[in-house]
């Protein structure tokens, strides 16, 4: 990529947000109108392939049409922006890298298990939600019984992991700008720079550690210096995660960034997932004021390789 990597890495980047986005839309295509025995029912038109199909989505209602046509004009635009990118890309000399099989198929995995994983997160983040209320979050985008905070941090967390999944994104380096990103989707709503380095002191609520405030050319040199380990995947997964949690890169949302972003690089080399589970909190936290502390033999390693890593 050479020169150009900068703009690459950056279109790469809004590609996979119109991507996300995209996919989190209910129906993709155009509204239409049937009438059987006297009543109107709604269908969403598509062309799959070279044939047309409706897909029937519920009783006439003027509500609901308007709310179809909406979708309908921002999922246009929104693949018109993805097909801009990619004109922008072949003109930048960008090819889309073959992924394996084995990479391919820890992405179904990784989309298959999202609800699950961004549950267990929210439990870690103290999110008063059952599985129930988070799995109709992720589908309906609303919930009774939360709060409005708590609804934006469970939808914020499956913004970050579309992006994660997202086949271009998966094709990209793991690196500081990806980790960069990734802490803007999980604090959009709370921070406006919610992927800027943090420049303020910040204490963490149990522990007698202290980060000291990042210095962005470290925490580069930082990751690197693990991304280029000759551990197997999971180790350097793990590493990662840890190393992000402890260093306190970002005002907020440092655990929810560390974990998506330790799952780019595992879902990149085709290693599963390492998502902290909700049975097992109280012991990872236990185990995470230790590393804090510096009081870790290596116990939060071997817990998170045992307990947190799900393979297939």
């Amino acid at each position: 990529m050479g020169n150009n990597y900068p703009e690459i890495r950056e279109l790469l980047q809004q590609k996979a947000d119109y991507q996300a986005r995209l996919n989190l839309l209910p129906y993709d295509g155009s509204p239409e109108i049937k009438e059987q025995g006297g009543k109107q029912y709604l269908y969403i038109r598509k062309r799959i392939a070279s044939r047309l199909t409706s897909e029937y989505v519920d009783v006439y209602s003027d509500t609901l049409y308007q709310t179809l046509l909406r979708n309908a004009r921002e999922a246009r635009e929104l693949k018109k922006q993805i097909r801009r990118i990619e004109k922008q890309l072949a003109q930048q000399g960008y090819t889309e890298s073959e992924l394996s099989d084995r990479v391919i198929l820890n992405i179904d995995f990784a989309r298959a298990n999202m609800k699950a994983n961004i549950y267990d997160q929210a439990v870690l983040e103290g999110v008063a939600t059952t599985f129930p209320q988070t799995e109709d979050i992720i589908e309906n985008g609303q919930v009774n019984g939360m709060t409005a905070t708590d609804v934006q941090k469970i939808l914020n967390l499956k913004h970050a992991w579309e992006f994660v999944m997202d086949k271009d994104v998966v094709s990209y380096p793991t690196d500081y700008s990806i980790l960069c990103h990734i802490a803007q989707l999980v604090n959009e709503g709370f921070y406006t720079n919610g992927g800027r380095i943090r420049g303020v002191p910040v204490t963490i609520g149990g522990t007698s550690y202290v980060p000291p405030l990042p210095i962005e050319q470290l925490v580069k040199e930082h990751l690197e210096d693990i991304l280029q380990s000759t551990a197997e995947p999971v180790e350097v997964a793990i590493r990662l995660c840890l190393y992000c949690m402890k260093t306190q890169i970002f005002n907020d949302g440092n655990k929810r960034a560390a974990v998506i972003f330790a799952n780019h690089y595992l879902i990149s080399k085709g290693g599963g997932l390492l998502v902290i589970p909700e049975s097992h909190v109280p012991e990872f936290k236990r185990l995470l004021v230790s590393y804090y502390e510096g009081r870790d033999d290596g116990s939060i390693m071997t817990f998170m390789r045992e307990k947190c890593w799900k393979t297939f």
